[in-house]
């Protein structure tokens, strides 16, 4: 299903809200909007019983086996009562997560409502659950300060190369992070004083975002346990309920010199004004569309002349394998030539830049992407929509054919 929120809902750091704007859907399609917010809402209420069932099922097989297969297996049993205890913890966090939530007031989810959708969730629903866990992890603790500087710091750098803090008032650069997830990068550029603005579409990283942004307000307040879902390639049974403290700082008590605001809703969709941004910068996201061109033209469009685009990210294509989605999955030369027609002037671009997301540091098995990372300019020239540019770029071609 294709969501489509009514507007760009703005949600700042200071108060996150959301301002009221006039309403871009049909009822219809405000009631759908509602019985998705109130899916994920159940989902994430949902996470405990749905993960301890897991574990009753692996246990109910333990009483099963032999005696003495037990007796050999007596730590293993107890790790699993551990394992228990993990998910309980995590379960409080996302009830705090829920409490004082604008997007869960908002949908007014009741328990006659929470029974009405459990029925419903699809496992797709619970393992974005257990990854919104794992998110956290990766934008929040002290543990994944490693794989935050692969993806975020060779971002960041480009940006303060181009666009000196010190050459610049507050607020003087706006910048545009789409598919902002849990916000660590939106907040790290904005607390170099740039105005930084973060898009997201997942109502669990908008959920959980919220929650980090606005109400964690002490350093490592909480802990959570992201890893326990992970039940194999583990070699200790430590391994598996390690347990990761979040966050490294608290954004509401470090308040960043720039103005911070998240925007929800589909990238596409909110983003149509021509001209506005001085810098686009993506992080693991031009990979998420369908039609990977529609992203670069959007980029395109939405960007001052002069304004640059700095990405960073796989070509994972997270629609390739889903039979009742359409996709397209061009090459990264295919991409280069999409970008040069739709008019931008690349500027920078390497590939096998060495990137983990959501890695568990103790596991057997990681997963480490070599990333393409570039940056591009829009020229100062050129009109506002890619389109139009490509278009002119090929009628110049015919010309000279």
């Amino acid at each position: 299903m294709n969501r489509k929120h009514s507007s760009s809902s703005l949600i700042s750091l200071s108060n996150m809200s959301a301002d009221a704007c006039p309403s871009l859907l049909t009822p219809e399609e405000e009631e759908e909007e509602k019985q998705h917010l109130q899916k994920i809402i159940s989902a994430l209420k949902f996470y405990r019983k749905y993960s301890l069932a897991k574990v009753n099922k692996t246990e109910s097989y333990l009483n099963s086996l032999p005696k003495r297969h037990q007796q050999m297996l007596s730590k293993y049993r107890h790790h699993l009562s551990i394992v228990r205890d993990c998910i309980d913890k995590n379960q409080v966090v996302i009830k705090k997560m829920l409490v004082d939530n604008p997007l869960c007031d908002s949908s007014s989810v009741s328990q006659r409502d929470l029974d009405g959708h459990v029925a419903k969730i699809r496992h797709q629903e619970m393992e974005h659950a257990q990854s919104t866990l794992k998110a956290i992890a990766r934008d929040w603790s002290p543990e994944c300060v490693e794989e935050r500087d692969q993806s975020y710091k060779p971002i960041i750098e480009a940006i303060e190369q181009y666009f000196n803090p010190k050459d610049y008032n507050e607020n003087e650069v706006k910048i545009l992070v789409p598919g902002c997830g849990l916000g660590r990068l939106t907040y790290e550029l904005a607390c170099r004083g740039y105005e930084c603005e973060g898009n997201e579409f997942s109502y669990f990283m908008l959920i959980a975002s919220n929650f980090v942004l606005n109400f964690c307000t002490d350093e490592n307040m909480y802990s959570l346990y992201p890893w326990v879902h992970q039940t194999v390639n583990n070699l200790r049974r430590a391994d598996q309920t390690a347990a990761v403290r979040f966050p490294d700082v608290s954004p509401a008590k470090n308040k960043p010199t720039g103005r911070l605001s998240v925007v929800a809703g589909d990238f596409l969709e909110v983003y149509t004004t021509p001209d506005v941004y001085d810098c686009v910068a993506t992080c693991f996201f031009i990979d998420c569309a369908n039609n990977v061109i529609d992203f670069i033209e959007t980029i395109y469009r939405i960007l001052v002349p002069g304004g640059i685009w700095v990405n960073l990210g796989p070509l994972l294509y997270h629609f390739s394998d889903m039979h009742n989605e359409d996709s397209i999955e061009p090459t990264f030369e295919d991409i280069m030539h999409v970008i040069d027609s739709v008019g931008f002037e690349v500027l920078t671009s390497k590939t096998g830049v060495r990137t983990k997301y959501a890695q568990n540091p103790n596991s057997m098995l990681k997963s480490e992407y070599e990333s393409l990372f570039w940056i591009c300019r829009k020229p100062l020239n050129s009109s506002g929509d890619g389109g139009d540019d490509m278009e002119a770029n090929q009628s110049d071609a015919d010309g000279m054919a």
